[in-house]
């Protein structure tokens, strides 16, 4: 073969790879969303958690990428706010570079309302501004635990302080330009503290309105730039009535806020012990909605079958709200890399074969095997 000859194949070639990498993943008919939900990585480890999109993610279709970002970021709107220690925008830049490469869309999260403390720490925006704090009363114990007499799992910011919002806006704001987001990631949940009485802002109040007037502040102000919101949605359902309880549903009567938020609002419904399909009931209502597991790799399998069924035997009035799936992982980005490479073992609460890792292989695997799925969908799609 001549030097040409061969030239002209390694053109062909690339030109056929390219022609591929713009193609729609074929996946897309019958799971449009297939994301993971991680905590972002620490500076020095950007560039190996870049090769881990590259290498791991992208083979296996994963196209979302929610970034638990918090206030581990160098932020210069809010530099109060800022962590010495946090991501730069150089680094946000590299993972831009390598999702906008590979089609992954990426997500950033920043807890918003609840989560502003863990264990026995307060988070960093009630340590700088302790006037947020909705119940400034109950004072962070040297040994947490739980239950508690003062109901503490997590702080709250009150959503009604008059300045709340020109703080952690300017920080939102940031943190999507600096991804380059279409869609953030309020957090949300596991809301326990909400129009508690003795605050004298919102003491008395509906606390599903509070709590939708919150989702809806937040929603406006992204939609100003074109940008989505996404939550959690356990403090959208009632945790008597479906026997969840107080963690993956509200006790607290937040759940009639499912009924006054927008409906454009994407809800992140988890459930890690069983897969309770109540990605059904927000799809009805009209809401967008993607099914998240943790570790368990049979409630993921059955979380996906479920999602995908319901797929295919909806209206497409229905279907449309049925997303997809999102992988969540709680150990953070530095430790679930070197538990997935071997070179740490799982957490010690957790079985072997009931890791983050193992959960994420076997749903990321059971998602491949869609692929012949999501060819015959497509075809049907066009068909009709």
């Amino acid at each position: 073969m001549s030097r040409f000859a061969a030239l002209g194949l390694i053109v062909l070639a690339g030109l056929a790879a390219a022609a591929r990498a713009d193609e729609p993943d074929r996946l897309d008919a019958v799971l449009p969303v297939r994301g993971l939900c991680i905590a972002s990585p620490s500076p020095k480890r950007v560039d190996e958690f870049a090769r881990f999109i590259e290498l791991e993610l992208a083979p296996r279709h994963v196209n979302t990428l929610i970034l638990r970002v918090d206030f581990n970021y160098q932020y210069a709107s809010r530099p109060e706010l800022a962590s010495a220690d946090g991501l730069s925008k150089a680094d946000a830049a590299k993972l831009v570079e390598v999702c906008k490469k590979r089609k992954i869309r990426i997500i950033p999260q920043v807890n918003l309302l609840g989560h502003q403390s863990w264990s026995g720490h307060v988070g960093k925006l009630l340590q700088v501004y302790p006037e947020f704090d909705e119940t400034p009363w109950v004072k962070m114990p040297e040994k947490y635990k739980w239950p508690n007499p003062d109901g503490l799992y997590c702080k709250s910011y009150c959503p009604l302080h008059p300045r709340v919002h020109e703080v952690v806006f300017p920080v939102v704001d940031e943190i999507c330009e600096a991804f380059e987001a279409d869609a953030f990631h309020a957090g949300l949940d596991e809301v326990f503290y909400i129009g508690e009485a003795k605050c004298e802002r919102c003491g008395g109040k509906d606390r599903s309105v509070l709590l939708a007037d919150e989702v809806k502040r937040i929603r406006d102000h992204l939609a100003a730039k074109n940008r989505r919101l996404w939550i959690w949605a356990d403090r959208l359902i009632d945790g008597r009535t479906t026997g969840l309880g107080e963690w993956e549903a509200s006790t607290n009567d937040t759940h009639r806020a499912v009924d006054l938020i927008p409906k454009d609002v994407v809800l992140c419904d988890w459930h890690y012990v069983r897969p309770d399909p109540t990605t059904v009931a927000f799809a009805l209502k009209g809401l967008d909605v993607v099914a998240c597991p943790w570790r368990k790799p049979s409630v993921a399998l059955m979380q996906l079958e479920d999602m995908t069924k319901l797929r295919e035997r909806s209206s497409r009035a229905t279907r449309k709200h049925l997303l997809g799936m999102v992988q969540t992982v709680w150990s953070g980005a530095d430790g679930f890399i070197d538990e997935y490479y071997g070179r740490r073992p799982p957490r010690r609460d957790a079985k072997p074969d009931e890791s983050e890792v193992a959960c994420f292989h076997a749903l990321f695997d059971a998602v491949g095997k869609l692929e012949a799925k999501g060819e015959s969908a497509a075809a049907t799609e066009e068909g009709r």
